[in-house]
């Protein structure tokens, strides 16, 4: 682990830390209190058992998870290629199993990216959110049930509308719980963001993600070593429930198996659908993914909505006023719980006031003219916020929570014209290495400017080389160098895997990953009809499109409605409720047998053929429709220029 970048010799693979980052690493032991180890002794107590390597298996017998590969975490002392701050968190991170929270609480953590949390009723226990994939709530299930037994499943809890909170919830419900209507308790308008929030720009947001959770770097000092909010990303299969149950207004109570529940509504804070609740029989607080063990994203890397700070803020001290003095026991679904009144409440005050500090102060800088990427290169937290573990920037940071609060306010633009209508980059790219004096006279200042650590602006010069001539080998090979060192010092895990994952492409080219998969017919179920016609409005070549005009009829049997689809201005519009006297074909056919269409389960003309659609007109113009549709490709480059021209 301590092994110099001058003893380097591999062009392809990982590199060394530099002195300038190792540097950085001698100043950040300095800065932070790393004697504090209560977090250690927080995340280990009332640790039940375990499954070995939390290791779970598909039924095919995929690895969908395991911890095996962070045995390197073991290492209590961070290597050089590592923020120490960082690594710190990544161990944390490594706890796994089921733990007793207070008696008759209980989380599974360390089985996916969150936490499974379950409350035993008078007769069996409620499900808090139900990990990622179906087969990690299954295993944790199952390992509950080895160490507290049997008992049935009386309810499900979503929290908020990510699917590592609900995407799992097949390996804890059956069709025989769901028909006997075992509750499925959500926040108000949790259906609506959970099938929308990834749906229309999913395409982009999934290749984004890579970026952000680095599943196709390796595992080790020099690659992976954590997300912050937990070690990675599941890989199983994922279907969504409807919920039976939606909580409405903050005071809303229930009683479900004999366990009293109350409900604080925080609509737009960490999701845009999300709650929290406390439980006065077990005096336990859970406020979902709102005050976590590091200061959180406002704007994934990912992409999303801008999640709103000074909400966010106001609903944590909302919960203070609701619940403080109250609660002696503290958990999230994410990360390890937190126990006494005064550590609780301290938590949630210094959690409050770190989105309120990073709210307002960006808004007094941006008040003085400031733009965002100035915001973030001044903008200090105080020693009081800065110096808590749990406001350090594993996930969100500071630097880039600020500009989402920017962009929130004041878009995109930064008033300066020339920024109005940049060139794009391989333009721009072009044009700046020629006033550069051309590639060798960069790579020459580059290698002088990478030798001092001066890696931001060495980045930056480079890529528009890489994009200019995206075959030089030398810039790509120094820019490659060039991110590893940033991530090599980033604290937060997504500038680590953004960086790295950002060398290894330039070094490797992308991965070779498989097509993606449908969407899973169950999650189209939960789609209303007007998400699917979005969806593909969202994929219609508008070049190809021009001069064309379609009008289709749908008469949807099972569910009672009608649409009119219409093409026409290369835009794709619908009209619900309605039938048009001009349409060129239409289709009667239930819900159901679209969704087996999207899904790929059968063919439009198959299911027509076995008399599952009735067609009026002519069939043809829907095939003609869809000729004018793209398929999005599941990857597309991203530190580099496009290979493939898109029109």
């Amino acid at each position: 682990m301590t092994d110099t970048i001058a003893s380097e010799k591999s062009e392809q693979g990982p590199k060394a830390a530099s002195a300038s980052v190792i540097a950085l690493r001698a100043a950040t032991l300095q800065a932070l209190p790393f004697s504090d180890t209560r977090d250690f002794d927080d995340a280990a107590r009332g640790f039940l058992g375990t499954i070995e390597n939390a290791r779970i298996t598909s039924a095919q017998g995929r690895v969908v998870w395991s911890l095996e590969p962070y045995g390197f975490l073991s290492e209590k002392q961070a290597p050089p290629t590592v923020d120490p701050s960082l690594w710190r968190q990544s161990r944390l991170n490594m706890h796994h199993g089921l733990f007793e929270v207070v008696p008759g609480v209980y989380q599974v953590r360390g089985l996916d990216i969150a936490n499974m949390t379950l409350i035993e009723g008078d007769k069996g226990v409620i499900v808090v959110d139900t990990l990622t994939s179906i087969e990690g709530a299954r295993a944790a299930i199952e390992l509950y049930f080895r160490h507290r037994g049997k008992r049935p499943v009386v309810a499900v809890i979503f929290t908020h509308t990510h699917t590592d909170h609900w995407g799992g919830a097949r390996g804890v419900i059956d069709d025989d719980m769901l028909s006997r209507g075992v509750p499925i308790i959500a926040p108000n308008f949790f259906m609506e963001h959970a099938v929308s929030e990834n749906i229309i720009a999913g395409p982009a947001m999934l290749r984004r993600a890579q970026y952000q959770f680095g599943p196709f770097l390796a595992k080790g000092v020099r690659g992976h070593v954590d997300c912050g909010l937990g070690k990675t990303m599941a890989a199983g299969a994922v279907a969504l429930l409807r919920p039976t149950d939606l909580i409405i207004s903050t005071g809303d109570k229930r009683i479900i198996d004999g366990v009293e529940f109350e409900f604080q509504m925080a609509p737009n804070s960490e999701a845009p659908a999300e709650m929290h609740f406390f439980i006065p029989r077990y005096r336990l607080l859970n406020l979902a993914e709102n005050c976590t063990h590091n200061f959180h994203n406002l704007l994934p890397f990912r992409g999303a909505d801008v999640r709103d700070a000074l909400a966010w803020s106001k609903y944590l001290g909302e919960a203070l006023q609701m619940w403080g003095g109250k609660a002696e026991a503290m958990c999230g679904q994410h990360h390890w719980p937190v126990w006494g009144k005064e550590r609780i409440d301290t938590m949630i005050r210094e959690q409050r006031d770190l989105y309120k500090y990073a709210h307002d102060q960006t808004i007094r800088l941006m008040n003085h003219g400031l733009t965002a990427a100035e915001i973030a290169e001044t903008i200090r937290l105080p020693q009081s916020l800065a110096g808590a573990w749990h406001g350090r920037g594993y996930y969100g940071h500071i630097r880039h929570n600020v500009k989402a609060i920017y962009q929130k306010y004041l878009g995109w633009y930064d008033a300066n014209p020339v920024n109005l209508d940049p060139l794009p980059p391989v333009e721009s790219g072009k044009k700046y290495v020629e006033y550069m004096g051309g590639a060798e006279a960069i790579l020459e200042r580059a290698h002088g400017d990478f030798a001092k650590g001066e890696f931001r602006f060495v980045a930056q010069a480079l890529s528009h080389l890489v994009f200019a001539d995206p075959d030089n080998r030398a810039a790509r090979a120094l820019l490659a160098d060039t991110f590893e060192q940033l991530g090599y010092a980033a604290e937060s895990s997504t500038w680590r895997n953004a960086y790295l994952f950002g060398a290894q492409e330039l070094r490797q080219g992308m991965p070779k990953a498989p097509p993606r998969s449908p969407m899973p017919r169950e999650t189209l179920a939960a789609l209303r009809t007007e998400q699917l016609f979005d969806v593909l409005g969202v994929r219609l070549n508008g070049p190809k499109a021009e001069g064309k005009r379609i009008v289709l009829n749908w008469h949807l049997t099972d569910t009672g409605e009608t649409f009119v689809l219409n093409l026409e201005n290369s835009a794709l519009t619908y009209v619900a409720g309605a039938q048009a006297t001009d349409a060129q074909a239409g289709f009667t056919l239930p819900r159901s047998v679209l969704d087996e269409v999207i899904a790929k389960l059968t063919t439009f003309p198959e299911a027509v053929g076995a008399g599952r659609i009735e067609v009026s007109g002519d069939a043809a113009w829907f095939g003609e429709l869809m000729l004018l549709m793209d398929e999005f490709p599941r990857m597309f480059e991203i530190v580099e220029p496009k290979r493939t021209v898109v029109t």
